[in-house]
C-alpha cells in the first residue's frame, strides 16, 4: 500500500486532512497515533476550518518537521515550500476554500465540523487530496534521504 492509499484510508476512516496524512507516516516520525493525532487535530479544514492552507499540507509540514529534526529552519521551510508547489502543480491550489469551491462544495468557517456519511465523502475531493499530499511527501522523503 502507497503512503497515499493509507492517507486516503485514514481519511475515509474518519480522520481529517492533517491527521490522514501526518498518521500515514507514523512510523517514520515514531510519534504515537494519538499523540500524532492530537497534534494535527487543529489543522483540519484549512486550520480549524477557517480554509485557509489545505489541512493534508499543514500535516505534510509537521511530518516534514518531525522526519528531518536535524533540519535547521530554513530547510524545512524550504522543504515544505517544495512540497506546497508540487501539491499546487497536481491539484490546482494548496488554499482549502479554493479546492473545495473549485469541486463545487458550499464552504462555511463555522468550527462545527460536519458529520461524516457518505454524501460527505462523495462530494468532497479531500480524500484524494490526502493520497495527493502523502504520495509527493513520500516522493520528497525518499529525495532527502538519498
Amino acid at each position: 500500500m502507497t503512503k497515499g492509499e493509507i492517507a486516503k484510508q485514514n481519511f475515509l476512516n474518519g480522520y481529517n486532512c492533517a491527521q490522514a496524512v501526518a498518521l500515514a507516516f507514523r512510523e517514520e516520525t515514531g510519534v504515537d497515533e494519538s499523540t500524532l493525532a492530537r497534534a494535527t487535530v487543529a489543522l483540519g479544514g484549512g486550520l480549524g476550518r477557517l480554509r485557509e492552507t489545505c489541512g493534508a499540507v499543514s500535516g505534510s509540514a509537521v511530518v516534514l518537521g518531525l522526519v528531518f529534526p536535524e533540519n535547521g529552519k530554513s530547510e524545512i521551510y524550504a522543504l515544505v515550500q517544495t512540497l506546497a508547489k508540487r501539491f499546487k502543480e497536481e491539484n490546482g491550489s494548496y488554499n482549502c476554500g479554493e479546492l473545495l469551491t473549485g469541486a463545487g462544495v458550499h464552504t462555511d468557517t463555522s468550527p462545527a465540523a460536519e458529520t461524516r456519511n457518505a454524501a460527505y465523502y462523495k462530494k468532497r475531493p479531500c480524500a484524494d487530496l490526502v493520497a495527493s499530499a502523502a504520495d509527493i511527501l513520500a516522493d520528497l522523503i525518499a529525495d532527502q534521504r538519498s
